[in-house]
């Protein structure tokens, strides 16, 4: 709700001016001097400041000019019983949004606050907009690409609710550290992040590492055991690789999830936890639901959320970003004194198709920094995959222009049309580049959007 500040040492005035402005809805609060006004903005920014420029301590025209200072976003709207051009223009260059000459008439004065309000929250939506797109990290995860972007935006949403967060992307996209950004961020923080991985634990043990046992419940339960739930109550439960999971113990999460109560392998007693519930798989759940391995009433439970970490190869302007901060922290762990990387070593770090995603960045930068000296990367340091991908550095020559260079007699037969050419030099330019249509553009010298036109062009030619 917005928030009005009445700065108007008149206390009749002021009175009549709070009764005009009840009817918006507005949350109101005033001041009778320019100091009390200050301390009123610093502790809470009101929306919109209805300033008196001629106050008892102060003119009113220096408190706009030192919230300015202090970067308080609070806009100002003016009134005074000066009426003249040179008062008028000398609030706005101050930083007033609007300026009524006393005395304001109800309409006027409701009318000039609702578009003040309006535009205040404009602005700050805009600013918010320049704070998420300017991002380039979010708890441990780094990246400032607009499929970063996307993710950062979902993930701080999502963060504050307790609603249940599925976790799509290929393998060492990085879901863990998606799942640990949103327990850092929302009101469970300072309780347990708990992270299981279903794929790493042996099937006849996994219920007993979810929900514990109790002594002798089977066969070395040589003492009792709390589980993944009970150690996770009040915070968040990670559960990684979720399609690995046994179908038969599918169920007995779909009940924990749904009545907060679990019971403990071999006990006989019910036990109740507050956990919030994090997911992540590398398959498509849905088709794991559709071949009967997943249970879909499971799957519509924990589907309430989705995140999908997207592939390094998607995210443009990422890999340089990401190289550079492993390298820095492997450099400072090896005690070696790379600085950088090597032109020549970005355009390799581009050019490559990145299957193993952030993980594979990460081991590349850590082989680095342990076999090798600095102070700059350069391509012979570079792992042997990412070495072989040097050709791939520039653009694929197209298949005619080469045959026109191996023979120059051609007949009027092997002259292709000019958009045959053209698609043919796309196509093997989007192969080269592992499927990655942006990775191609940037090789081609073209934007990203005209790749895609062209695409759908020829499919629906």
């Amino acid at each position: 709700m917005a928030n009005i500040l009445i700065v108007e040492d008149n206390e009749p005035l002021s009175r009549s001016y709070l009764e005009f402005i009840k009817p918006l809805g507005y949350g109101v609060t005033a001041c009778a001097s320019g100091e009390a006004a200050w301390q009123s903005m610093q502790e809470a920014p009101p929306s919109v400041v209805l300033l008196d420029l001629h106050l008892p301590d102060m003119i009113g025209l220096d408190l706009i000019a030192r919230a300015r200072e202090e970067g308080l976003p609070c806009s100002f709207v003016v009134v005074t019983s000066d009426g003249s051009v040179d008062q008028a223009v000398e609030a706005i260059r101050a930083g007033a949004e609007d300026f009524i000459v006393k005395p304001a008439t109800p309409d006027r004065l409701r009318i000039t606050l609702a578009n003040a309000v309006k535009r205040h929250s404009l602005e700050a939506e805009v600013r918010s907009f320049r704070d998420e797109s300017a991002r380039e990290s979010l708890g441990r995860m780094r990246g400032g690409s607009l499929a970063m972007q996307t993710v950062y935006r979902i993930v701080t949403a999502a963060a504050r609710s307790k609603a249940t967060v599925f976790i799509t992307g290929q393998s060492g996209t990085g879901k863990e550290l998606c799942a640990e950004a949103i327990h850092s961020l929302s009101p469970r923080a300072e309780k347990p992040f708990i992270a299981l991985n279903c794929a790493a634990i042996p099937a006849e043990l996994i219920e007993s590492e979810i929900f514990g046992h109790v002594k002798g419940a089977f066969t070395g339960a040589a003492a009792e055991r709390i589980g993944a739930a009970g150690r996770a109550d009040g915070g968040t439960l990670f559960l990684d690789e979720i399609c690995e999971m046994n179908i038969d113990l599918q169920s007995k999460l779909l009940r924990f999830i749904q009545t907060e109560t679990y019971q403990k392998v071999g006990a006989s007693k019910q036990e109740r936890a507050d956990i919030r519930f994090v997911c992540a798989t590398n398959r498509d759940p849905l088709e794991e639901v559709r071949q009967g391995r997943f249970r879909e009433d499971l799957y519509y439970r924990l589907h309430v959320i989705p995140v999908e970490m997207p592939a390094l190869a998607e995210r443009d302007g990422d890999i340089i970003l990401l190289a550079e901060t492993f390298l820095k922290r492997f450099s400072k762990e090896e005690g070696k004194d790379f600085e950088g990387l090597s032109p020549e070593a970005e355009e390799l770090l581009i050019a490559y198709p990145w299957p193993g995603n952030v993980r594979e960045l990460e081991n590349a930068m850590q082989q680095v920094a342990v076999l090798h000296e600095g102070p700059a990367v350069t391509p012979d340091m570079l792992p042997p995959p990412l070495r072989s991908v040097q050709a791939a550095s520039g653009a694929p020559a197209p298949a005619a222009s080469s045959a026109a260079a191996a023979s120059p007699d051609l007949s009027a037969a092997d002259i292709k049309p000019l958009w045959q050419v053209e698609r043919e030099a796309i196509e093997a330019a989007i192969a080269q580049c592992g499927g990655s249509i942006p990775r191609a553009a940037r090789l081609l010298d073209v934007s990203p959007s005209t790749i895609y036109r062209k695409k759908e062009s020829w499919e629906e030619g």
